[in-house]
């Protein structure tokens, strides 16, 4: 495995960085999900349209997902410390706008920012903490606290949302993110050293603008899918545009002399391996979430604030399983631990398929969802640390990057496809069964198809890591 030094000086100063890095993750993937409650209220307030009001949720997301490649390769050529802190900075002041906002469009121009911020945040503070940890088995532990931190955002981000809005005013969903921004640009230039490439290599500007527009194409293409159908020339024109974009990349990535993916990065196994597999894994898991909180609360008849605390027993599952991760690499070998893993997020989204409307909480939704939870807390960790396999000082940056857009792409390509799937199975069966079957089958539907999509994942690794994967540890 490549990796780099950690100067003394920086050893005892690992800890707290890591504490500040985390708290950063969990305010960015707070803010994946934290409006989705408040949604409502921000409509009343505001004057927002229907259609207007979806902007406010996927103007964060197309500005993340279309920013993640160059601004992960901009911290590796700039300085990590620095996209870092320009990244929380720029989020802080986004989510103040927000916070403040008296207008639709402000709003959505804030999110738009945040996201932005985000796209730079995210991925190098991946980076950093590649570097901070440079073995394997403390890679594996940092990550493991690191993703944690991350799921805990994830989850809570419903909770906090619907006791926020209730209790006082959704605007404080967007500033309570303030005090973590002041606390990491306080901190972090304090504790991590600035570093970057060592090579004297340019930003490849035609690479990074095709790319970022065929990323961009993709998820506004994807997240339109979702909410007007695949026929609709507003999914297919911006789909069409990312592939051309997408081919146009690849021919200008090859005839550069410093890409901004390098081919040879793409060609490492481990970390294709590992990047294809987190595409299944991210589609099956994002659809799981949108669907399971929309089935407790529609089917099961769960109040939003209800619908959220519901969701805390899936955060201890994750907890559990990253804490349990970086064990099971150093004992069982990355490959042996990812397929286990997802063997076992496969019974669990297969054991919540099953749930029916007539099943209480803890007989019916309790036990898939601990499952699910504990596999999906076991993979996360292991498939950081696979994807990030081989980084150096030269591209921590760009391999964050990669694992983070192929997060968010999966993401989006599972929520428009099995929400789809589901809402056409239900539509079907509407006429005939009623309504709560009707929705329960396509629900049912689509988790099978997710825990389908794992299973084919455990597949994947135990072919094709083989032998790469058990030289790692």
């Amino acid at each position: 495995m490549t990796s780099v030094s950690t100067p003394p000086s920086t050893i005892n100063r690992r800890r707290p960085a890591l504490i500040v890095l985390c708290f950063v993750q969990f305010m960015l993937v707070l803010d994946d999900n934290v409006v989705s409650v408040a949604l409502p209220s921000i409509r009343d307030d505001l004057g927002f349209s229907t259609a207007g009001l979806a902007w406010v949720v996927n103007a964060y997301f197309l500005a993340f997902g279309g920013l993640l490649l160059l601004s992960g390769r901009a911290a590796d050529l700039l300085g990590r410390r620095r996209v870092f802190l320009s990244g929380v900075a720029l989020f802080g002041t986004a989510s103040l706008a927000c916070g403040l906002a008296q207008q639709p469009w402000q709003l959505v121009t804030g999110r738009f920012v945040q996201g932005a911020g985000a796209a730079m945040a995210g991925p190098a503070s991946l980076s950093l903490i590649t570097l901070l940890f440079p073995g394997t088995e403390e890679r594996a532990k940092a990550f493991s606290v690191w993703g944690g931190i991350a799921g805990l955002g994830g989850t809570m981000g419903l909770v906090i949302s619907g006791a926020l809005t209730g209790l006082n005013s959704w605007r404080w969903i967007f500033l309570i993110n303030l005090p973590v921004v002041v606390v990491a640009l306080a901190l972090l230039p304090r504790l991590v050293a600035e570093s970057r490439a060592t090579d004297q290599a340019r930003l490849d500007v035609p690479g990074a603008v095709v790319g970022t527009g065929a990323v961009s194409s993709l998820v506004y293409g994807l997240l339109r899918a979702g909410e007007s159908g695949w026929g609709d020339v507003s999914c297919v024109g911006p789909l069409f545009l990312a592939v051309v974009l997408a081919v146009s990349f690849v021919a200008i990535e090859s005839r550069t002399a410093e890409p901004l993916v390098p081919p040879t990065f793409l060609a490492f196994r481990t970390r294709a391996v590992a990047n294809g597999t987190t595409l299944l894994f991210s589609a099956a898991f994002y659809a799981m979430a949108f669907l399971l909180m929309i089935h407790v609360q529609t089917v099961l008849g769960y109040g939003p604030l209800k619908a959220g605390v519901a969701y805390l027993p899936y955060c201890a599952g994750m907890l559990a399983g990253m804490w349990l991760s970086s064990r099971a690499v150093t004992r069982l070998g990355l490959r042996r631990a990812l397929v286990m893993s997802f063997l076992i997020s496969s019974g669990g989204l297969l054991l919540l398929s099953g749930v029916e409307p007539s099943d209480g909480y803890a007989s019916g939704v309790l036990p898939g969802m601990l499952i699910t939870s504990l596999g999906c807390g076991l993979s996360l960790p292991a498939l950081t640390v696979a994807a990030l396999t081989g980084t150096t000082e030269a591209n921590a940056g760009l391999g964050s990057a990669v694992l983070s857009s192929v997060q968010q792409v999966g993401g989006a390509v599972g929520v428009a496809v099995l929400v789809t799937l589901a809402a056409r199975r239900s539509d079907a069966l509407a006429g005939s069964t009623g309504q709560l079957h009707a929705a329960t089958e396509g629900f049912s539907l689509a988790l099978t198809v997710a825990a389908a999509l794992i299973a084919v994942g455990a597949v994947l690794i135990a072919t094709l890591l083989g032998r790469v994967g058990r030289r790692l540890v």
